[in-house]
């Protein structure tokens, strides 16, 4: 399993981007896919899961109505759409597969704050919102 986010970046407060996990090594069409962050000094956010086929997405509450979740089974790429961004969003982002293909929860992300290991991970991109 290979998963290779890109597109994050510096913005000012209420930009946007547009972030991608390229997925390869596995049969992307049957995995439910999702988003973590983490900031400094803390541990895993969960942000949201869309399900292998793209018809159920779920987010945090932090993010919901600012963040989208996509997903082009036909490039094997996951997206991340994020708008109005805040100082409060800075953080490492991280893409993820569920190692179950109808995961509609935050399963791979542990109370803790730890990382499932029963997921694979991408090795982050940096977004950075301030002025």
């Amino acid at each position: 399993v290979q998963l290779v986010e890109s597109g994050g970046g510096s913005v000012q407060p209420g930009g946007s981007l547009r972030l991608s996990c390229a997925a390869s090594g596995f049969l992307f069409t049957t995995f439910s896919m999702g988003w973590v962050r983490q900031a400094p000094g803390k541990g895993s956010e969960w942000l949201s899961i869309i399900s292998h086929g793209g018809g159920t997405k779920n987010y945090a509450d932090s993010v919901k109505g600012r963040f989208t979740i996509d997903r082009d089974n036909t490039k094997n790429t996951l997206y991340l759409q994020l708008d109005d961004l805040k100082p409060e969003d800075t953080a490492t982002y991280f893409c993820y597969k569920s190692w179950i293909g109808s995961d509609v929860g935050k399963g791979c992300v542990l109370r803790s704050g730890d990382r499932n290991s029963r997921c694979s991970w991408g090795q982050g991109t940096q977004v950075t919102v301030d002025l």
